[in-house]
């Protein structure tokens, strides 16, 4: 009854067959696959298992040369370590802790002490359920995406402008994992304690990425909250709030899988602003997101493969069915990197979308060039 129960939760309105059950409270490591699809046989990131393995990263603060742990804080230390934070017996309750703070910075502190509780004091994945939304502070003010403003209107400088919008970005990050964490923790011993594991981790690297943009936004003269910000992140969420698949599908390998994308296009805006503190932030976090990607396509196949159906036709249609939308342009060397195989989502129309948007930008660098060329021409030749 369980393993029917788990199978409806997986895809509702697919017909999938139940193969085999998850080994409980095993951590994944991973392995070939026996499927004759060659879906199943596609190259991991190479450094998966090491990213798992790796000790509690500590380094929170963004330092001159790079990350770096930060100045202790007695008062912050003692008020984060008394309450609930240190008495929730497992870490589905202490998700749901997260969850429901509100105030970003404490959200973030809170999210690192949860995962290193977790793993220092082996507690079990347990059960819970998360809030309705996650708890969210006054400001900033959500709008639609249409809604918010343009840069010479936010009242921040370009380099504040794009920091803020990747702060909003790494906060929803962390509520997006936890909720994951949470929400299918009744179905721990079929995903197997391999799937927390990864997703808390994902967690703890998100919150360490929000606390170098709130770092950075202070230095400049800003906060998180100093412009509006959307709700479309949360939204994907929700959307696949009754799916495993569907959930792995929108959340690390739609949404994050975006952050390669659009990482080093970022990084070079930035650069060409001057602000190289700022673009080596970014660059960091775009290289740590990568993490997060190839965990989702393991759990993904690995789900697939215990459903019985090939991984990339469930993927697309269940982008279909939940309505979750992919756009180009995309970065083929990261997407490789994190094992995203291109055939789940490089379809011809993304792919013409692709070359249509590289045309157009040598068309304006013709255009340039030609505009240059008329201009020195003007200029070098003698007067009538």
């Amino acid at each position: 009854m369980q393993k029917l129960k788990f199978q409806a939760m997986l895809a509702p309105t697919l017909r999938y067959a139940w193969c085999s059950p998850v080994p409980p409270r095993t951590f994944f490591r991973p392995k070939s696959f026996t499927s004759s699809s060659s879906s199943f046989n596609h190259p991991q990131w190479s450094g998966i298992q090491n990213w798992r393995d790796g000790p509690l990263n500590e380094n929170r603060f963004w330092g001159p040369t790079g990350p770096e742990p930060p100045i202790p804080s007695p008062s912050s230390s003692v008020e984060l370590d008394d309450g609930p934070m240190a008495s929730a017996p497992s870490l589905a309750e202490l998700g749901t802790l997260v969850l429901s703070t509100g105030d970003p910075l404490t959200k973030s502190k809170l999210s690192h002490l949860a995962y290193s509780r977790w793993r220092q004091e082996n507690l079990p994945i347990g059960v819970s359920e998360p809030p309705g939304r996650p708890a969210r502070p006054p400001k900033p003010q959500l709008v639609s995406p249409k809604e918010i403003p343009a840069p010479k209107n936010s009242g921040l400088p370009l380099n504040a402008y794009m920091l803020h919008n990747l702060a909003h970005v790494e906060l929803n990050a962390i509520d997006l994992a936890w909720d994951t964490v949470v929400r299918f923790s009744p179905y721990s011993e079929l995903l197997g304690e391999g799937f927390f594991a990864d997703f808390a981790h994902v967690a703890d690297d998100e919150s360490r990425h929000f606390a170098w943009c709130s770092q950075r936004l202070a230095e400049l003269g800003f906060r998180y909250g100093d412009m509006p910000a959307h709700n479309l992140l949360w939204r994907e969420c929700e959307k696949s709030a009754d799916n495993v698949a569907a959930r792995l599908a929108a959340i690390p390998l739609v949404q994050e899988a975006r952050g390669l994308d659009a990482g080093p296009r970022l990084v070079q805006k930035l650069i060409g602003f001057g602000d190289c503190r700022t673009s080596n932030i970014v660059a960091r976090i775009a290289d740590e997101e990568v993490a997060h990607v190839a965990v989702g396509v393991y759990w993904f196949i690995s789900v697939c493969q215990k459903m019985g159906c090939a991984p990339c036709s469930t993927f697309k249609d269940l982008l279909k069915e939940y309505n979750v939308e992919l756009k180009g342009p995309f970065n083929y060397s990261a997407r490789d990197e994190a094992g995203i195989p291109r055939d789940w989502y490089d379809t011809p129309s993304t792919n013409k979308q692709d070359k249509n948007g590289q045309l157009s930008e040598v068309y304006e660098r013709l255009s340039c060039i030609i505009s240059m060329e008329k201009e020195n021409s003007s200029l070098n030749r003698p007067p009538q």
